[in-house]
């Protein structure tokens, strides 16, 4: 019996990525590859790449090439571009990176293990020309359902799967092989974005908005708790838009307790959404459904009303404080992070000065903060009045020192509250980690519990917070817990 071909897949960039790795790692398994953790380990490795700004480019690019010195001194014969930026650029980063023995785009992903196959003997599968994914679906959202069942998206993959890979859960359920042991797994709601943010290329690669079936992403959340997931991420480009290519915009709202539901599942997330597209009957449920967690990672991206206009966007200081003071009325400890962008063509001091002064009212538990530069393809790309660079660096480094400090102190307002935390590590000498309700994976901080005798990972336990580092909590676990308790008698 010949030896099975051994494949790796390296993943950087958003939760988005790590699903679509995920579902390449489900096709590869079932078409007979043997997954491996290691790239020196594997025949090829496969690199799914970000390309949504500058520094995740080089990122991308700088992680190929350390695939590529594999090939000179392990078995790694190899290494294939697929994700965003192999998408975004086609033939561009295939002349550029000479390196990559293959660039993929979306449309490959559904014969990704014959492309690998025809790279590792020695054949050439010719990179894409990038096109505008815009354009390969109707304008109308309602027309696309029908439509999109001949576009390539990722995440949204064929339900003819081998028994056990992944549940066949009816049109377009993603074949997914998870790729590590985490209790915390992202589940696609929907790809593509319809907005057209002049900073923001993605929709151009990702394409228009389409939502998934209701039935698939419950039956995916089904298969995941299977697997021993405790928390679900809900991710898309717009989580807020979900439903309105199905016919009904509210349609998350009933999702949610549905999933909530799901036997093993302790805890529902809900990213990226758009503070102009937020509406009372989405924050009732965000923060009033049983294992639903009242987080809400809403994108700002500023205050002063001219820059919003510029970028398309909507909103200004106050009506951003109004909504944020309407969710903590219904929920106080409800959790709330967002990005922001400095240095913005245009931006006046007085602009920054709003910026900060919603900041500091925002009570934000956690901030990112970038700094302004030409993306390629973005509207804003071709506005005059650009900040010059040194100007944007200071903006940058004044924001981001004062982000700092604010959501450190919004971490000590915490102290004294009760968090239900999901362990997620025991590091031995450095004890117990986790997160709470308002802490999301990798970006919003985490909880060191004071004690973690008989936990495990995956375990939901009540603590009280009794400290800070800065955007991080420390909690001491409540004795006699439900979860402690149930924990300490396996």
């Amino acid at each position: 019996m010949p030896e099975r071909r051994t494949v790796a897949l390296v993943t950087l960039g958003c939760a988005r990525n790590e699903v679509d790795s995920e579902e390449l790692a489900g096709r590869l398994e079932a078409d007979g590859w043997q997954l491996v953790e290691d790239a020196a380990d594997a025949d090829v490795a496969v690199v799914n790449t970000c390309g949504f700004v500058e520094a995740a480019k080089k990122d991308s690019v700088d992680a190929l090439l350390e695939a590529n010195d594999l090939k000179d001194h392990g078995r790694t014969q190899a290494v294939v571009a697929v994700g965003c930026m192999a998408e975004r650029y086609g033939k561009e980063l295939a002349e550029a990176l000479p390196e990559a023995d293959g660039v993929l785009g979306f449309d490959d992903y559904a014969d990704i293990s014959d492309r690998l196959r025809t790279i590792l003997s020695g054949g050439i599968h010719a990179a894409h020309t990038p096109r505008d994914r815009r354009k390969l679906l109707p304008i109308s959202p309602a027309e696309r359902q029908e439509s999109a069942a001949s576009v390539a998206l990722p995440g949204h993959g064929p339900a003819d799967l081998p028994e056990g890979v992944a549940p066949a859960s009816g049109p377009r359920a993603p074949l997914r092989r998870r790729l590590d042991g985490s209790p915390v797994a992202s589940v696609k709601l929907a790809s593509g974005c319809d907005r057209r943010c002049s900073f923001c290329a993605i929709p151009s690669f990702r394409g228009s908005f389409v939502s998934r079936r209701p039935a698939d992403v419950l039956n995916e959340t089904r298969w995941l708790a299977g697997q021993g997931v405790k928390e679900i991420m809900l991710v898309s480009e717009n989580n807020t838009s979900y439903g309105k290519d199905l016919g009904d915009i509210r349609l998350l709202e009933s999702l949610l307790p549905e999933l909530a539901g799901v036997d093993g599942i302790e805890r529902v997330r809900v990213s990226y959404l758009q503070p102009a597209e937020m509406r009372p009957g989405l924050i009732d449920v965000l923060t009033s459904t049983p294992k639903v967690a009242p987080y809400f990672d809403l994108s700002f991206q500023h205050s002063a009303p001219g820059v919003l206009r510029a970028m398309r966007r909507f909103g200004d200081t106050d009506r951003f404080l109004e909504l944020l003071d309407t969710i903590r009325t219904k929920a106080p400890e409800a959790g709330v992070r967002s990005n922001f962008i400095v240095g913005f063509p245009g931006e006046s001091e007085s602009d920054l000065a709003e910026l900060e002064r919603f900041l500091n009212g925002a009570r934000l538990d956690a901030i990112g903060v970038f700094g302004y530069s030409d993306e390629e393809g973005t509207e804003a790309a071709t506005y005059g009045d650009k900040l010059d660079e040194d100007v944007v660096a200071e903006r940058l480094a004044h924001i981001s020192r004062l982000a700092e400090e604010l959501v450190s102190q919004r971490a000590e307002e915490r102290v004294g509250e009760s968090v239900h935390v999901l362990v997620e590590s025991l590091d031995g000498e450095d004890g117990v980690h986790g997160r709470a309700a308002h802490q999301a994976p990798e970006t919003d901080g985490q909880v060191l519990l004071t004690s973690g005798g008989g936990l495990g990972v995956g375990r939901m336990v009540e603590a009280k917070v009794v400290g800070t580092e800065g955007v991080d909590l420390v909690a001491e676990p409540v004795t006699g817990s439900q979860a402690c308790s149930e924990e300490a008698g396996r």
